[in-house]
């Protein structure tokens, strides 16, 4: 169509988009002590009450965010590997390590979560940028890719380590990139986890990311995750751990299809190389 002509197409009653709307509904993601912050409010005997959604909103597109060494990888990776286990397709596209790397990767997490790796190899399908540039660099490539291994593999989740690596270099960039991804990933129904990564000067606890705003805007909601240096006894006595040790902290930074928990939580890393949403900071101060 030529330009100023009216796009009847784009105009719908409510009653009718309606008709498609997805059922709310929650995909666990074998993180302990994530699913319960998202919820739905429902109203019984004339009050509201809020429901647990029991994971993060189906075909919602999330992003992951944090600097370096706060969890992002092991977040994602952890949802891959319980969304397999539960028998559900998934993408995992990298744009950071090889495909052989990420495989490492999921295995470890696969032993430290107790899953059988033998039961979910065949429910995961890598998509390796980090050996395949081209993937990373022009989005007709990456979207013809991408449709050809939804289809392929019936795909209904997909990960993407990092959404930032789709426009290394060129973050002014960020939007012309990020909003074709986001509108391809709902087009395709896709409940989807995008790692971003954190400049050292951007703010600890909020969206941004490299590509300044624009991810977190565009996209569902944030999930951030974030780490400080104890510095002070006050911090001492807050985080419940001696000076000088690094206390990683996690909240979630808007979600726009469902309730979520607004408080910061400490996260945790364990030995076995899992990430666990602790209990929020106002309950380690007593308030």
């Amino acid at each position: 169509m030529s330009k100023g002509e009216v796009l009847h197409e784009a105009v719908t009653l409510l009653s009718e988009s309606a008709k498609h709307a997805p059922r709310l509904e929650g995909v666990p993601t074998g993180v302990e002590g994530l699913d319960e912050l998202f919820f739905v409010t429902e109203w019984r005997d004339g009050k509201p009450v809020q429901r647990p959604l029991g994971g993060i909103p189906r075909y919602a597109v999330l992003q992951v965010t944090g600097v370096s060494d706060t969890g992002k990888s092991l977040m994602v990776e952890q949802f891959t590997v319980e969304q397999a286990r539960r028998g559900t397709p998934c993408i995992f596209l990298s744009t950071e390590s090889p495909a052989p790397f990420v495989a490492m990767g999921l295995r470890a997490r696969a032993t430290a979560m107790g899953v059988d790796f033998a039961t979910i190899e065949e429910r995961i399908v890598l998509l390796d940028a980090a050996s395949h540039p081209v993937l990373a660099q022009d989005l007709p490539t990456l979207f013809n890719t991408l449709t050809y291994a939804l289809k392929t593999y019936h795909v209904k989740v997909v990960v993407i380590d990092s959404l930032t690596g789709l426009y290394e270099a060129r973050e002014m960039l960020a939007r012309e990139v990020v909003r074709p991804v986001y509108s391809f990933l709902k087009k395709w129904y896709q409940t989807a986890l995008l790692v971003s990564q954190k400049r050292s000067g951007h703010e600890l606890l909020t969206a941004e990311a490299a590509g300044g705003y624009a991810v977190g805007h565009i996209l569902d909601g944030s999930l951030v995750l974030a780490k400080q240096t104890v510095m002070t006894p006050q911090q001492a006595k807050l985080f419940q751990a001696p000076i000088g040790e690094t206390v990683r902290l996690f909240r979630v930074d808007g979600c726009r299809l469902c309730g979520h928990d607004t408080t910061t939580h400490l996260l945790e890393i364990t030995p076995a190389g899992l990430v666990r949403v602790g209990p929020r900071l106002s309950q380690l101060s007593g308030e």
